[in-house]
């Protein structure tokens, strides 16, 4: 069984080990995903300058107007990240589990794309946020638990884009059972870290936190990874690791 501070030292380990990659792929995904975008608010004006601002708006655009290219880009960002931005996903978990052994290729975060699997890979990722999202729909806790419950999704198809998305599915349901509450307390420690990203406007998050953070998951996905083997919940052929790199 693992404990958080054991995961923490590997994936510090990892962190220190290709630094400034790793911020740089941290960075571009989050950019490339929407992560960034969400966790990085834009600077407020006073409510009374946006009060005037709104006004103006309505001044001279028609409501409909305003309505109809809220739900274009709204439909736009959402096959964005269906076709484009899960994929980048799966290309970061591959580059942080690479990296945990040697100094990984920051290339790897095309992964999703080129491993001859992307269909596949886009409709595996699409179910998982849409269970996800039903879920949530269910009072937002049930999302929370099936959340944990499908972390493990995305590593899975960066070892083996082959696999079947129900059998995916599978695999990541078992490896998480039993662990989706200390997986919480694992992301509640960074809490600090969290706060300290939030003082300095994201500054801390970019340049340690969030590589930090990606680090230790993929440490807990490669112990995941062997326990599921080692139980016969997975096959070697299944998850094979670091093979596939090594081969190539």
């Amino acid at each position: 069984m693992w404990t958080r501070s054991e995961l923490k030292e590997r994936g510090k380990t990892a962190l220190h080990r290709n630094y400034w990659i790793t911020v740089a792929v941290t960075l571009i995904v989050g950019i490339l995903t929407g992560d960034f975008l969400n966790s990085s608010g834009n600077s407020a004006r006073t409510g009374a300058e946006n009060i005037d601002s709104i006004h103006s708006i309505f001044d001279f655009i028609p409501i409909m107007w305003i309505i109809g290219a809220a739900i274009g880009i709204i439909t736009a960002s959402v096959i964005y990240s269906i076709f484009v931005g899960n994929l980048f996903e799966v290309g970061s978990c591959r580059f942080f589990e690479e990296n945990s052994e040697h100094k990984a290729r920051l290339g790897l975060i095309l992964d999703g794309f080129k491993n001859g699997a992307y269909l596949k890979n886009v409709s595996t990722i699409f179910f998982r946020d849409l269970y996800t999202f039903l879920w949530t729909l269910c009072l937002i806790i049930p999302g929370i638990v099936k959340g944990y419950e499908y972390k493990m999704i995305p590593y899975i198809l960066a070892e083996n884009p082959e696999i079947s998305r129900e059998r995916a599915f599978e695999i990541s349901k078992q490896m998480m059972d039993g662990q989706k509450g200390d997986a919480f307390v694992l992301d509640l420690s960074f809490i600090g870290w969290n706060i300290l990203s939030v003082i300095t406007l994201g500054i801390v998050g970019i340049l340690y936190v969030n590589p930090y953070q990606s680090a230790t998951w993929a440490e807990l996905y490669k112990t995941n990874r062997e326990t599921a083997i080692a139980s016969g919940i997975a096959t070697r052929e299944e998850l094979p690791g670091l093979q596939k790199e090594m081969d190539e």
